[in-house]
């Protein structure tokens, strides 16, 4: 029996080509695509479970007013340590970019600096060198085997000396580890480990409770429990730190109804990597979100679902064609439970050779979609027995969801009127069209909900941000550059014809607070710049002056706000008003122009307020050139500056290119969604070319009839089209206000964004009535044009 089912099953395939294909088609790739994002869900969620300890450590993080913040200071981690029972051990984590020279060349890299017990901790496994002992004296350093071949050529490097800036010398550091390249499913990624270095004044300075810049990790004794920990924590730090913030805010004049000390707490290291509010950060790698996951399955789940519809609605669209064959064998003693069997196996069948096809095309595609979701993902993941569990379960389940309908409705045929030729598939065939309905709409989402990512995505890329950055090119150098010192540089530079102007700022942002005369609080972003910084961006001042070497007091005492601060400060004639930067109470600074607010940082967030000084010390350039001369140009900047600072590694980026990084996510999004209504408007199409058939072939006398009595091909393919066109409407009328709402829901997250206009949806609405009016017109075109004698003769 089973024999005869797996011949008819091979036979039917191969008799019915085309809709083999399209079956097997829709299928694999509806399977290929939820195999893939299957692995990126695998991945995202194992992140950071390879620690042995993984259990039992946390972050220490805090909240202040509205604000979670994830980094701490020095004081943390060994004071929490030290006084809090259920806390064993804690480790460190700073990242800092330091100049490594080989041979005369200097290269720039980022470092972590670490607690001796890195390795105690963190399950990071060594090729060579003593995992307690590596990172105990001050000038020991720890290699990744890759950072070791790059080095040196060898993984053999233990014992080898590198040399590592310290202040303005190289100074010499002993290798005396090399670890296992870090897996990529790690928050913790490293090429080069420093041990972490304070001095006695730091560590018994309680100011140093108020500095957020590295992660604290610490690791809880087994029977700890985590809030009893977590109050014991607070209790310490309000003792131990309360005396040094009044202090503070006495000294600094801060308002304590605007500054909070904060609430420390626990966040679990499993649960750092998929954070939105306390994501991988101050060092640390790969912050996830789990919205992408959430987005992702999504798609997967519309792929599939709409695969399997198409397998009902083709397979019932051939089910006349079986007919016959489903009542000889009633009519030989076959039971309806056999031929339900037979159908449901056939469709087993048919989703074994496409769950083979998925895996091909899944490995076809994993290149593609690592580059889309930037992961490195391989399918040697599916390995794994829990994965492996997972498409087993996904191949069943896709199997008889595809099979059950359409094994109840062949199996239930009459085997007297198909054997007579008198059979035809009745009914209004609700499903059918309520499954065109539910695919056309999830399609639909997607292509609207694409348009609105590519409109969003163009309006952060275009919108003109109040400055001009083209053509500028940004050359990094650490902090330290006087004015005078960086005049000498860019004067240099102006020698060269194709560069029309130079400025410099400091190398990294900052912030603090002010306070004004009355009495109000400002809190901003701090900008060290020179005076043609103002003027080389094309920042218009709407109030005051620009900075001036003319006057010696802006190098010292003057100050320019944006729009944003003096909104904060609720100033009404701001050129003349006098401020003291928290911390700096004794210093009056004086406001002498107030700029235009620009998007100093990305349209994702919103502008704050800033201020510009020239009191400080200054670390990047910012070069104008010529349109079109960067060939020439920055081969002539490398050389320069090589000339002028020989002991500090060279590096430059465009900053428009800069600019356009900052939406990295957004067009990796935007892409991924793209690809979705692709799949899904593709697959969808398939399901209404099966349903075309099945309507033709009701409809063949009608059609036959029609033409006899002068029905033109046109009014034909009207008939036959009609009904489609409505249920395609109806899906339009259901995904609009689903993708409105949701659309709304996203862009909440851009403080600037685009209006949701109604031509979006009418243009993706007409892009999805042309795509189905020319998959349905290829069916009934054809049922349109045959001989109307044929048609009649098969009644």
């Amino acid at each position: 029996m089973f024999t005869n089912y797996f011949k008819t099953a091979f036979r039917n395939l191969a008799r019915n080509k085309i809709y083999s294909f399209i079956n097997i088609a829709g299928l694999s790739l509806g399977l290929a695509c939820a195999m893939l994002i299957m692995l990126y869900v695998k991945d995202e969620v194992s992140f950071d479970r390879f620690h042995k300890n993984a259990t039992h450590i946390y972050r220490i993080v805090s909240q202040r007013k509205e604000n979670k913040i994830s980094a701490t200071g020095l004081l943390q981690g060994p004071r929490f340590t030290q006084n809090v029972p259920g806390i064993k051990s804690f480790v460190r984590v700073d990242n800092r970019y330091k100049d490594i020279k080989t041979g005369t060349d200097v290269q720039s890299q980022n470092l972590l600096h670490v607690d001796s017990n890195f390795f105690s901790v963190f399950t990071f496994p060594l090729l060579s060198g003593d995992a307690k002992t590596c990172l105990t004296e001050p000038h020991s350093i720890v290699l990744s085997e890759n950072a070791a071949k790059k080095q040196f050529g060898t993984t053999d490097a233990v014992g080898k000396i590198m040399m590592i800036k310290e202040d303005s010398t190289f100074v010499p550091y002993k290798i005396t580890a090399v670890a296992k390249r870090c897996p990529q499913n790690s928050s913790i990624q490293f090429d080069v480990l420093l041990p972490f270095t304070e001095s006695d004044a730091d560590a018994k300075d309680t100011h140093n409770w108020f500095n957020n810049y590295l992660n604290t990790f610490v690791v809880l004794d087994e029977k700890a429990n985590r809030q009893t920990v977590e109050k014991q924590m607070q209790t310490f730090y309000l003792a131990d730190a309360t005396q040094t913030f009044h202090e503070m805010l006495k000294n600094d004049g801060g308002d304590p109804n605007v500054i909070s000390m904060g609430t420390y707490f626990l966040q679990p290291y499993l649960d750092m990597h998929l954070s939105p509010d306390l994501p991988a950060r101050n060092g640390l790698s790969n912050s996830g979100n789990p919205m992408y996951s959430y987005i992702l399955s999504g798609i997967a789940l519309f792929v599939l679902l709409i695969a399997c519809i198409n397998f009902v609605n083709l397979t019932i669209a051939r089910s006349v064609r079986r007919a016959k064959e489903v009542g000889i064998r009633k009519v030989v003693g076959g039971e309806r439970k056999q031929l339900i069997m037979q159908f449901i196996g056939e469709s087993f069948f048919l989703c074994t050779i496409a769950f083979v096809l998925a895996i091909v095309l899944a490995q076809l595609l994993l290149p593609l979609f690592n580059d889309l979701a930037n992961k490195a993902l391989s399918l040697s993941y599916l390995l794994d027995a829990k994965l492996m569990v997972g498409y087993i379960a996904l191949h069943i389940i896709t199997a008889l969801l595809a099979g059950f309908y359409p094994a109840l409705v062949l199996s239930g045929f009459n085997p007297v009127r198909t054997l007579y030729g008198r059979f035809q598939i009745t009914g209004k065939n609700y499903l059918q069209k309520s499954l065109v309905v539910l695919q056309f709409t999830l399609a639909s989402f997607l292509i609207i909900a694409t348009f609105i990512i590519y409109s969003q995505f163009n309006f952060l890329t275009n919108t003109d941000l109040g400055y001009d950055d083209n053509n500028l090119v940004i050359v990094n150098k650490e902090n330290g550059l006087t004015h005078a010192d960086a005049a000498v540089f860019k004067n240099e530079l102006l020698k060269n014809p194709n560069i029309v102007g130079v400025s410099v700022k400091n190398a990294r942002e900052w912030g603090t607070g002010t306070k004004n005369a009355a009495g109000s609080t400002v809190y901003f972003t701090n900008e060290t710049v020179d005076e043609n910084y103002l003027t080389l961006l094309k920042i218009p001042l709407i109030a005051g002056r620009n900075f001036s070497t003319a006057f010696p007091a802006d190098f010292t005492q003057s100050v320019i706000v944006n729009e944003s601060f003096v909104k904060a400060a609720n100033w009404k004639n701001p050129v003349g008003e006098t401020i003291n930067i928290l911390g700096s109470s004794n210093e009056t600074y004086h406001v002498i122009g107030v700029v235009k607010d620009y998007h100093f940082a990305s349209l994702t967030k919103k502008i704050t307020p800033q201020l510009f000084n020239m009191k400080g010390s200054y670390g990047t350039y910012y070069i104008k050139i010529k349109p079109n001369t960067a060939t020439a140009s920055l081969p002539w900047i490398q050389k320069t500056y090589q000339r002028f600072y020989p002991m500090s590694s060279y590096s430059y980026v465009f900053k428009n290119d800069e600019n356009r990084k900052q939406y990295a996510d957004v067009e990796k999004w935007k892409q991924i969604i793209l690809f979705g209504a692709i799949l899904t408007i593709f697959i969808s199409c398939i399901g209404l070319f099966g349903l075309s058939v099945l309507s033709a072939e009701k409809r063949t006398k009608e059609i036959g009839i029609r033409k006899v009595l002068g029905a033109s091909v046109q009014q034909i393919v009207t008939t036959l089209s009609t009904d489609f066109i409505k249920l395609i409407i109806l899906a339009l009328i259901i995904a609009s206000p689903l993708i409105y709402i949701a659309a709304n829901k996203w862009l909440q997250n851009f403080p600037y964004r685009i209006q949701i206009r109604w031509w979006l949806f009418a243009f993706a609405g007409v892009l999805v009535m042309l795509i189905a009016l020319f998959t349905i017109s290829f069916q009934s075109i054809r049922a349109a044009i045959a001989n109307p004698v044929k048609s009649l003769r098969t009644e």
